[in-house]
């Protein structure tokens, strides 16, 4: 036990929570000045690991959530923040659309964390789209022209202030010159929705929610605001077994689901490999 709380207490508490909680002094007064100085490297270890995790914004977590159900943005970030508590220097490391699927208030917690790591004497290069993490870059190399048999060319390398005046790919985009136009369309008004009652995981509570059908629908917010454990983890499983295994049915474990009727299947597409065997290719 610390301060009368045991691990499970711990573990349901928010990040943010235990690092104020291990970083009061009071909470440790108790005792005596032998047993302080075994605690000292302890607790200097907990604080540091908890710290880092509350620093890359994810202090709303709590530490006993299943990985399974931490989002693609919250991984990354975990990961990202276990980087920069280890210490290490001199270090090449090398990311993959880290800002894929963030929100943008996320990016730039994203960004803030890759500057502590650089800051650390460590070499970071990212392959990215975003235009706030390139804007932030010290370095930019454009690849192109185009895709395919048309690219594989630098067509730009430099600084973000020199990108930013050519006039050839990206920068034309980063600068205002070329922009994409949203399509000009009107969907009519659809009469039936998808409605979910009575959602109750992780974060979200008591929460419900409709759905227009036949529309495209973005579900947004920032990461760990529950987009995953509504859409994820309560709406496709449950639409799921509804379907295919008692059509009649609304409810399944406490969630309803209103408006079934009006759909066939459920089809899950996420960025899973789609090969099943090392002979798959594009045309199988």
């Amino acid at each position: 036990q610390v301060a009368g709380l045991k691990m499970a207490d711990f573990l349901t508490k928010p990040i943010e929570e235990v690092y104020h909680f291990f970083n009061d002094p009071t909470h440790f007064s108790y005792l005596n000045e032998q047993e302080k100085k075994i605690a000292e490297p302890i607790l200097k270890e907990i604080l540091e690991r908890v710290f880092f995790l509350y620093d890359v914004g994810l202090g709303y977590l709590t530490l006993g959530r299943d990985a399974r159900t931490i989002s693609g943005g919250e991984s990354q970030r975990i990961r990202i923040a276990s980087q920069i508590g280890s210490g290490l220097t001199g270090v090449l490391y090398v990311l993959d659309e880290p800002s894929i699927g963030l929100h943008e208030k996320d990016t730039l917690k994203l960004i803030n964390t890759l500057r502590n790591l650089q800051k650390k004497g460590n070499t970071l290069i990212v392959v990215e789209h975003d235009k706030e993490t390139i804007k932030h870059a010290d370095f930019v190399v454009d690849i192109g022209p185009k895709a395919g048999r048309h690219g594989g060319e630098v067509v730009f390398s430099g600084s973000v202030k020199e990108l930013l005046q050519n006039n050839h790919s990206t920068a034309l985009y980063l600068n205002g010159t070329k922009k994409i136009e949203r399509p000009k369309f009107e969907l009519p008004k659809e009469k039936h929705f998808l409605e979910i009652k009575n959602v109750n995981i992780n974060n979200i509570k008591n929460l419900s929610v409709q759905i227009p059908l036949k529309q495209l629908v973005c579900i947004t917010g920032v990461s760990g605001s529950g987009k995953s454990s509504l859409i994820l983890q309560t709406l496709l499983p449950t639409a799921q077994t509804l379907l295919n295994h008692a059509k009649k049915a609304q409810s399944l474990n406490g969630v309803e689901i209103v408006g079934l009727e009006y759909l066939d299947k459920v089809i899950y597409l996420d960025q899973a490999p789609i090969g099943k065997t090392p002979r798959s290719n594009p045309a199988t």
